[in-house]
């Protein structure tokens, strides 16, 4: 790539939400065309752990994905409680008549699976190592300025989507970015813990924020929600040290932890924007909307960010990419709506101190307990979206 071209759509980022565009408008008819700013996949593993609703998988299933990945860990049942409380609610499998709640997968083993299977598709463009320092929409097309580290050029594409999470491109002309900085880190590690794992998922309230125990193997994926300065004195502490005071936090539902991995962290916050289109752009995923862990909503979100928008370009067979961005707006606001404002609703009601509060919090996690309906209806929001 090293001359002034067009495409039908540009994908900036080819990470799991850009490559998951990219297989769904197989078969369109679209020139598409894939800009991925690392240099190659391996080169760069991601430590987190993934929980992947039922949405996820079948979307998934649809492109060949899911049969490459390697052994994911099924969800059979959802622990929710919070730190000093009496109340506890439990979504189960069984009684969703559903194989899984949700699925635990490597990010890293996500990423390497699309992307054999973008190769598996020699009519997208798969371009590593390329930057885009700019982008424009102008009347008809978007042009973007693209760079690797011995060129630069640009290309027009009738649609460009943004999903590189925001990382390249911040300032984009008719969108307004909102931002709330939690003042929370997420601590990540893999965990192993005295009881055996038996594919319960735990999200722990505490007053620090909450704890996520995903099964991952024979072992938890650890999502540790901290302050910052919290943060990084746990990171720091001996292997030891670390685990007694993740048991001070978490409790005794699998007993003492045994061991960790290398720790990892990432800081949170919510950020939204007003319009996910801009003429001829389009955001998705964490570039359209990142959210709080809690709940693992913000990937689920992106992967049916990705798919929709594929579902609108390629269903038009008048090519009205205009029309085309329009509906995927108003189809996609009520879920990206929800989605943000469940996850910071959760965070917000369960982080709020006071006795009184937290005796009502109990009270209300007994009655969701209690009530099969509610329990059904949060389950398919959690596996589908807002829009179920």
């Amino acid at each position: 790539m090293n001359a002034d071209r067009h495409t039908d759509i540009a994908i900036i980022g080819g990470g799991p939400v850009g490559a998951t565009l990219a297989l769904a408008l197989s078969g369109s008819g679209r020139r598409v065309t894939v800009l991925e700013a690392r240099g190659s996949i391996e080169a760069s593993p991601d430590p987190r752990a993934l929980a992947l609703s039922q949405a996820s998988r079948i979307i998934l299933e649809r492109l060949g994905v899911w049969r490459k990945l390697p052994a994911p860990t099924p969800i059979s049942r959802i622990h929710i409680s919070q730190q000093g409380g009496f109340g506890r609610a439990l979504l189960n499998a069984e009684e969703e008549n559903v194989e899984a709640l949700g699925y635990v997968v490597d990010y890293s083993a996500l990423d390497l699976a699309l992307h054999a299977t973008l190769i598996e598709h020699p009519e997208i463009e798969l371009h590593m190592g390329i930057r885009v320092t700019d982008l424009a929409s102008n009347q008809g097309f978007a042009s973007l300025a693209c760079a690797s580290a011995d060129d630069s050029w640009h290309l027009t594409a009738a649609v460009a989507a943004v999903a590189d999470g925001g990382k390249s491109i911040t300032q984009l002309p008719g969108i307004r970015r909102s931002s709330q900085d939690y003042q929370q880190t997420a601590v990540l590690a893999h965990v192993k813990t005295e009881l055996p794992q038996q594919g319960i998922a735990y999200e722990r309230f505490t007053r620090n924020g909450p704890i996520a125990l995903l099964p991952s193997g024979d072992g938890y994926a650890l999502v540790w929600t901290l302050p910052p300065a919290e943060a990084a004195r746990v990171l720091a502490l001996p292997e030891t040290a670390f685990l007694r005071e993740l048991h001070d936090a978490f409790g005794d539902r699998q007993g003492r932890f045994l061991a960790a991995s290398a720790r990892n962290s990432f800081p949170l916050s919510l950020k939204t924007v007003d319009s996910v289109t801009s003429g001829r752009i389009v955001l998705l995923g964490n570039a359209a909307q990142t959210l709080h862990p809690a709940a693992g909503q913000g990937f689920n979100l992106g992967l049916r960010d990705a798919w929709a928008l594929a579902q609108a370009l390629g269903k038009d067979g008048r090519r009205d990419d205009t029309a085309a961005l329009q509906r995927y707006r108003s189809e996609r606001r009520l879920d990206s709506f929800g989605g943000a404002h469940f996850t910071d609703g959760l965070v917000r009601l369960f982080s709020r101190p006071g006795r009184l509060l937290g005796h009502a919090r109990d009270l209300g996690l007994l009655a969701f307990e209690q009530s099969p309906a509610a329990k059904h209806w949060i389950t398919r929001k959690l596996s589908f979206g807002a829009q179920g």
